[in-house]
């Protein structure tokens, strides 16, 4: 009697313990018995093999752009301009480098700019539609394609590239725009827009009225020979070179079919 109250004793001190086991599985047990069974447990060092793939973050849809600053205007220098663009009206050269608000009188501001870089550059004549001060930026989904770490929208702000004034023009992407990058004035990196120091787009900004004209041409030395009339010609100093009249009588002479010359003899 003694001896089955012993046994049933053990029995059920030793129950907890076999089926605890029994629902486990030792770690020398998946070395020794895993490929018997089919199985290849992972090891450490395998997964070291693999390259950590850490998930893509996108750029927050808008972005700060920064402080706003008071910043003062800034006049640049007046220069000759005789060229028959009509006055009050803007033009840019993008072969110099130079934009050039018109003044009566053939006279001229001449600021310094950055033009379009190769591939980005154009000309034509637009007119100036809105003006916009610390104006929000919103890159095109072909430059987000380009730099996936544009946002689609950047508050105005000392950060923005557009900077402190911008000068939309038609309903073109194109705008006469502000910037902080001093280094990038006389040079042509942009995507086709024009960029000028804060300072002086907001003097620009300050003449400018909606409608104002804007004719962008490639180089002003060809724009000069073609609008600028012709010089009248000059008496040559030597007796035996024969200087003909200006254009104006060449119908004259085909008509009568022979030169009019200046000092007949």
């Amino acid at each position: 009697m003694h001896f089955l109250r012993f046994a049933v004793s053990v029995a059920v001190f030793l129950l907890p313990w076999q089926a605890g086991n029994a629902q486990s599985w030792p770690p020398w047990a998946d070395d020794g018995f895993s490929r018997s069974r089919g199985l290849e447990r992972p090891r450490p060092w395998d997964q070291l093999d693999e390259p950590t793939r850490r998930p893509t973050q996108s750029p927050p849809s808008i972005q700060d752009g920064g402080a706003r600053p008071d910043i003062l205007p800034k006049a640049p220098p007046m220069v000759a301009f005789g060229l028959d663009f009509p006055a009050n009206s803007i033009v840019i050269d993008t072969g110099g480098r130079k934009l050039y608000y018109v003044l009566p009188g053939g006279q001229a501001y001449a600021y310094p700019i950055s033009v379009g870089r190769e591939g980005f550059n154009w000309s034509g004549t637009e007119t100036v539609s809105r003006k916009q001060a610390w104006p929000d930026w919103h890159p095109p989904a072909e430059m987000r394609e380009r730099d996936p770490k544009l946002p689609e929208k950047m508050t105005g702000g000392v950060r923005n590239p557009l900077g402190a004034m911008a000068l939309y023009l038609g309903t073109t992407l194109y705008r006469i725009h502000g910037t902080n990058d001093v280094k990038s004035i006389g040079r042509a990196q942009s995507s086709g827009c024009f960029r000028m120091l804060n300072s002086a787009v907001l003097h620009l900004a300050s003449l400018t009225e909606i409608g104002t004209q804007v004719t962008v041409v490639s180089s002003l030395q060809e724009r000069q020979e073609i609008s600028r009339a012709p010089e009248p010609a000059q008496r040559s100093a030597s007796p035996a070179i024969q200087t003909r009249v200006p254009d104006y009588l060449s119908l004259r002479e085909q008509t009568l079919g022979r030169p009019t010359l200046v000092n007949p003899p």
